[in-house]
């Protein structure tokens, strides 16, 4: 019970000005004493960082690398934030498979459970099956295919360098191409293909495929051509080399 300092205190009163002292007092003892026990107790070092593309040794990928503990992958990266939350967490980084010279294009389908993608140079698509994580020639030859795709109706979409052209797989096998041309000329090489929620099918064609590692060059005196250098290699369409963008 506190009163003034002015009223008779008798042996049951402190005032407040000695309260603050006691308090004070109270609170040093606390930090020296805080201060001892960091003291006695020093921090350790700080924990190392995850494994990563860039640590020393770099990290494994192969299926026989220790498992990732992280919540986030330390190699799935976001250029912009808008993407973070489209980030799975807890599915670290895993190389499923190598043998390709070079693979771009992957392809998920739900209802076959198995991955489609292009291997280009050596002019084949590959699938890997979910049941047994077995990868099989899909399509060979596959026109030097790049980008790969499923529609609404579980068509595949295939974007060909070596023919310049978009096609889509029936369910019966056949093939219908999708584009070839754009204002009177040859296109590209088409690279990339997503199909929008109206039914349309939308696509890149950079010039990426004009030249034999991946595709063809254009006719002698073509753009990407300019010098005539023609040197088709053997097994390519006879029509190689004679098409002009």
């Amino acid at each position: 019970m506190l009163q003034p300092e002015s009223a008779n205190r008798g042996d049951n009163y402190i005032s407040r000005r000695e309260l603050m002292k006691i308090a004070g007092a109270a609170s040093g003892m606390l930090a020296g004493l805080s201060r001892a026990v960091r003291a006695q107790s020093p921090q350790g070092p700080p924990p190392p960082p995850p494994p990563s593309t860039v640590t020393n040794p770099p990290r494994d990928f192969g299926p026989q690398a220790p498992p990732n503990v992280y919540f986030n992958d330390p190699d799935v990266v976001t250029v912009d934030p808008a993407f973070d939350r489209l980030v799975q967490a807890n599915s670290p980084i895993q190389r499923l498979w190598k043998g390709g010279l070079w693979l771009e294009g992957p392809a998920w389908n739900s209802v076959g459970r198995y991955l489609v993608f292009s291997d280009i140079p050596n002019n084949r698509q590959l699938r890997w099956l979910e049941d047994d994580d077995r990868v099989t020639v899909f399509r060979a030859p596959s026109n030097n295919s790049n980008g790969n795709m499923f529609d609404f109706e579980g068509r595949q979409l295939s974007c060909e360098h070596l023919t310049r052209r978009v096609v889509r797989y029936e369910h019966d096998g056949s093939v219908t191409v999708i584009a070839d041309s754009f204002g009177g000329k040859r296109l590209n090489s088409p690279n990339d293909i997503v199909v929008h929620p109206d039914g349309s099918y939308w696509f890149t064609d950079p010039p990426y495929g004009g030249g034999i590692y991946e595709g063809q060059p254009d006719v002698a005196g073509g753009p990407t051509n300019p010098a005539g250098r023609l040197r088709p290699r053997v097994g390519q369409p006879a029509e190689s080399g004679t098409l002009r963008r």
